[in-house]
């Protein structure tokens, strides 16, 4: 016995080195797991790690893209110390879920973007919204800070999807205040598509796609439990959020509760923008297993929000109040978002068959200032997603794919915008890959059909008005032939030409009322087309080692584009506006470019330039088209002692934006400086991460020209310097 504790203790005393097995490289930042201590140990550079006079007798050994391995200490002894990792069978490339099927980014002529959790955090961002603006060709149609959707590439509301959980979000996007509102709390990344998708996805997806991709499992016999926070200068505020999760193997959970507060923020003049503020509170639940060939996860999401909004005399309805108040005694929107969806996916012998499940519930209310919720909607949605998905040859691959939506929408206030209705919509599409070397090949057909029926509903469609309820039975039909070459690892172009959908909207076909959330009289017109279009878009992609840039244009043609246009008419006071059809189109392009000296190894430098131009057929120029922008940014990064630093400093300079509508006023460009640097670190069971980054650093007093506030003469946020520390703990069951 004593024989064999020496040579335990004498073992403790050696390096261990953990390496690739089929390359014998060192793997850089494997973690070592003593199973019985639940002590953690992290490989250098080198692969190599001491293990500092601690005994162990079995340890688990884990690696991202490698199989897991437990080995015991006479194993370990026996091998010399040297564990070497068999790469895991998953494709090593990030793989993409929002297209047809699970590929790389190369592998699909449509063009995808990931932003990943961390990017978020770089940006300092206040919402989802606000940190997709990094990305070229997308930016914020904003009400403040709160309240804002993304725009991609001039679209935004009911012409880009939202995907949560695979299947389609709807919080009322038909009108501009109506901000996206929802959080990245227990968001693993998001996936932006550019151009139409309706092939898969039906009517909504004419201008883009934005796909939330829920967090992952924790490893199998791991449990995780994370602290994430952070402060902003300008509003006072921030957010703090808890998780735990945990994988027993068959079965797997996870929860996490969050909660967002901000006060009013001020602009780059040092004015306060009163009633700018909003919170909210969310929880997240998920229970995930495996039944032989059958895998699921089930998710429950819970949204409680409050967002102030800000017409041009706000100062009549609401007295200031104090600087860092957070009272919602001001007009305020209120939005209860409750969400549960069930993701599964079934292997059969020779194909897979994937089925998402969802039901939503969406409360939305609104508080004009006098403390009465005059308005008060509920949209209900039942829906389902259906793909097969079939290997036909080694070239050839099949998907079949159903998305079926049932909503129904009832007004419950007393003041109304849209009438109570029943919405049901149901598409089918077959799509078609090829694989020849280095050519892929894309070829999609669909169609479908939408069912509107709308009822009777007070001062909106009852016998005083001009729009009576109506039944509507709309049918579409969209396609999709794309390509992309991959002449080598570090070389791709891509060439995609795809049609897109949208059936108006019950605002734009019913609309006949005052909007007080804009102050507007609005007027629909139930004898709307389908808005349908038609876009090409080329890219081009090197990524080299030390040198890579991306270079993409478009053009999307509009039949029966939808815009709400002003009118010489008012209506006791209130200017009236009427939804109008007119073609249109909107065309552009964006460039990325990236250098990273071999001599000074981890500086990269980057930028990126986007610019667009959107017209009616008779020259008009689009609303709320987003002006031209450069970021140009220089980041370094380093690893010392185990530690990651990162610093980096960006610009954003954006143009003036001439080309307006008739009805718009032009913006003054304007020039933003950022900056921010972070620390990530491990110490045993924990890691750390601590950010500072500051955006608008030289205070710019500026108007952006997507956003809403410029009308009101009110400026867009100043100088904000926020602070983010997360923990995260990971231990063995």
């Amino acid at each position: 016995m004593m024989w064999l504790l020496l040579i335990q203790v004498i073992s403790w005393s050696q390096n261990i080195t953990v390496v690739d097995k089929k390359s014998s490289v060192g793997i850089t930042k494997a973690e070592i797991w003593c199973k019985s201590s639940q002590l953690k140990f992290v490989t250098n550079d080198l692969g190599v790690v001491q293990l500092n006079g601690n005994t162990c007798e079995e340890f688990l050994v884990i690696s991202e893209g490698y199989d897991t391995v437990h080995i015991s200490m006479t194993a370990l002894s026996s091998s010399g110390y040297m564990i070497g990792l068999t790469r895991s069978e998953n494709i090593l490339e990030e793989l993409m879920v929002s297209t047809y099927k699970q590929d790389a980014i190369q592998q699909t002529s449509i063009h995808i973007q990931p932003l990943n959790i961390d990017d978020f955090e770089n940006k300092g961002a206040f919402s989802i919204s606000d940190a997709l603006t990094q990305i070229p060709g997308v930016s914020q149609l904003s009400t403040g800070i709160g309240i804002s959707k993304p725009v991609i590439r001039g679209l935004y509301g009911n012409r880009v999807l939202v995907l949560m959980s695979g299947l389609r979000f709807d919080n009322q996007q038909w009108q501009d205040e109506h901000g996206l509102g929802l959080t990245d709390l227990g968001l693993a990344k998001v996936e932006l598509i550019k151009g139409p998708l309706s092939l898969l996805y039906g009517t909504d997806a004419i201008g883009g796609v934005i796909n939330l991709i829920e967090e992952t499992k924790p490893k199998k016999g791991f449990q995780e439990s994370e602290l994430r926070s952070n402060f902003h200068s300008n509003t006072l505020g921030g957010s703090v959020s808890v998780g735990y999760k945990a994988n027993y193997g068959k079965y797997w959970f996870r929860m996490r509760l969050g909660s967002t507060n901000h006060c009013d923020y001020t602009d780059g003049s040092s004015t306060r923008i009163l009633n700018s503020r909003f919170n909210s509170q969310n929880l997240k639940l998920s229970l995930g297993f495996n039944k032989g060939n059958w895998t699921s996860s089930n998710h429950y999401f819970m949204s409680y929000s409050k967002f102030g909004f800000i017409f041009s005399d706000i100062t009549h309805f609401m007295e200031p109040d104090k600087r860092w108040s957070r009272s919602m005694s001001g007009p305020h929107h209120i939005v209860f978002l409750n969400n549960i969806s069930s993701e599964n996916t079934i292997h059969l012998s020779k194909s897979e068959l994937k089925l998402n499940l969802g039901l939503q519930s969406n409360f939305r209310s609104e508080d004009e200032g006098g403390g009465e919720l005059s308005l008060k909607m509920l949209l209900l949605t039942a829906q389902y997603a259906l793909k097969w998905e079939k290997e036909l040859s080694k070239h050839w691959q099949l998907v079949l794919a159903n998305n079926t939506h049932l909503e129904n929408n009832t007004n419950y206030g007393r003041r109304k915008i849209v009438p109570d209705a029943n919405m049901l919509e149901s598409s089918a599409s077959a799509y078609l890959k090829y694989i020849e070397n280095k050519i892929i090949m894309e070829y999609g057909i669909g169609g479908g059909i939408k069912d509107i029926q709308t009822f009777l509903t007070s001062t909106v469609n009852s016998s005083e008005k001009d729009i009576a309820p109506f039944h509507q039975n709309r049918t579409f039909m969209n396609t999709m032939i794309g390509a992309s070459i991959i002449p080598s690892k570090t070389w791709n172009l891509k060439l995609n030409l795809s049609t897109g959908v949208r059936a108006p909207n019950l605002a734009e076909l019913s609309a006949n009322g005052l909007h007080e959330g804009i102050y507007t009289y609005e007027i629909g017109d139930p004898n709307m087309n389908n808005e349908r279009n038609a876009n090409v878009d080329l890219g081009i992609y090197h990524t080299g080692k030390t040198f890579g840039f991306t270079l993409s244009g478009f053009y999307n043609y509009f039949i029966d584009y939808i815009y709400l246009q002003p009118t010489e008419d008012n209506w006791y006071g209130f200017p009236v506006s009427k939804f109008v059809q007119y073609n249109a189109s909107i065309y552009g392009a964006e460039a990325s470019c990236y250098f990273s000296p071999e001599r000074v190894k981890g500086l990269k430098f980057s930028g990126a330039y986007s610019f667009l131009i959107g017209q009616l057929e008779n020259r008009e120029f689009l609303p709320y088209m987003p002006a031209n922008k450069i970021t140009p940014e220089l980041r370094y990064e380093t690893t010392k002692n185990e530690n990651k630093w990162f610093v980096f400093a960006n610009t954003n300079f954006v143009m003036q934006q001439e080309l307006v509508n008739t009805y718009e006023n032009q913006t003054p460009s304007y020039f933003l400086v950022n900056a921010g640097a972070g620390i990530n670190w491990s110490k045993r069971k924990a890691n750390y991460s601590l950010k500072l980054i500051g955006n608008n650093l030289l205070n710019e007093a500026y108007y952006d020209h997507m956003s809403r506030f410029k009308n009101f003469g009110l400026l867009n946020i100043g100088r904000d310097i926020s602070i983010q520390f997360n923990i995260n703990f990971k231990n063995h069951l």
